[in-house]
């Protein structure tokens, strides 16, 4: 477990340094002249080149590459146009708000999908499958920020139950964990009913019938355990996405997690926060998918083996 888990450690290096030089790169040529933004507005030519010169704008771009992620390697991504305050403190203190979102957001869609997902396939070509079917439609196809005002318009304003912005307390966060994780969920359902389908067509199942097995016993040790890695993909990948930043939730329910950060910073044009703010969730979803795949290894030996030495 140990060699897998360092191979994957070490290609993951190689793919961090790539996106961040890419969204390095796109963030240089989409800001345009920040010196002439950052100006007084009657401020001479030399007055320009001067705060071209202090920020280090004059310099060739490879070099100023390798500046920021030398910095990057120890935790200086630079400080705001705007508010002048670290990016990677700034992005640090988001950090919690997001994790918080993210893990409550897909908490709530497994504990609805999976079971829901196991329930449809059993019950394939029934009213029971297509009713799980049209739940997960309607999930897929629902926008996020709609389902987030409905769900405020009814439970903050309508019935007054829970707050309806910000981050005061656990009260504060299932409204948006709903919102993001209702929509996770449809997604998941679907996953697992594909996986579950063919899963059960499987003959150990007919065997395990045949001798006499509990039904829930054939479902769940031998259906669900061989049906659950694409069902972590999926998981896996909602959470990356997630904890990037879910930026229409954060900004409807005013959620100072990264995503609303992001967002603010590109409204108002602060190049170093967008760039850190992207470049540390790019970090921080190879380290979640790094994880996906240690998890892989664990219920699939066979994953694991692909990467032990041959004797």
């Amino acid at each position: 477990m140990g060699r897998y888990f360092l191979k994957r450690l070490l290609l993951m290096i190689p793919v961090i340094f790539v996106t961040s030089f890419l969204i390095y790169a796109a963030m240089n040529m989409t800001s345009g002249d920040v010196a002439l933004s950052l100006a007084p507005e009657n401020a001479s030519d030399a007055q320009i080149e001067l705060i071209r010169k202090d920020l280090g704008l004059d310099q060739p771009f490879i070099v100023r590459y390798v500046k920021y992620m030398t910095g990057m390697l120890k935790g200086d991504l630079g400080v705001s146009y705007i508010t002048g305050k670290d990016v990677f403190k700034t992005y640090m203190q988001r950090l919690p708000a997001t994790m918080e979102l993210a893990i409550t957001s897909v908490l709530v869609s497994v504990f609805i999908a999976i079971p829901l997902g196991i329930y449809t396939a059993i019950h394939q070509n029934t009213w029971k499958d297509n009713l799980g079917m049209v739940f997960a439609l309607f999930g897929v196809s629902m926008p996020n920020f709609w389902l987030g005002l409905m769900l405020m318009l009814f439970f903050s304003l309508n019935l007054g139950w829970l707050p309806s912005s910000g981050r005061h307390g656990f009260t504060s966060v299932i409204l948006p964990a709903l919102t993001v994780g209702l929509g996770l969920a449809a997604l998941i359902t679907r996953t697992t009913r594909s996986s579950m389908l063919d899963v059960l067509r499987q003959d150990y199942m007919t065997t395990a019938r045949a001798k006499g097995a509990n039904e829930k016993r054939v479902i769940f040790n031998h259906g669900l355990k061989n049906a659950l890695i694409p069902i972590i993909t999926v998981i896996g990948m909602q959470l990356s996405n997630v904890l990037t930043g879910s930026v229409l939730a954060e900004t409807v329910f005013s959620w100072p997690g990264v995503g609303r950060l992001i967002f603010d910073s590109i409204s108002k044009r602060d190049t170093p926060m967008v760039t850190g703010a992207i470049i540390m969730s790019c970090v921080l979803m190879s380290i979640v998918n790094l994880l996906v795949d240690f998890v892989y290894a664990f219920f699939d030996p066979r994953i694991k083996a692909q990467y032990v030495k041959k004797k």
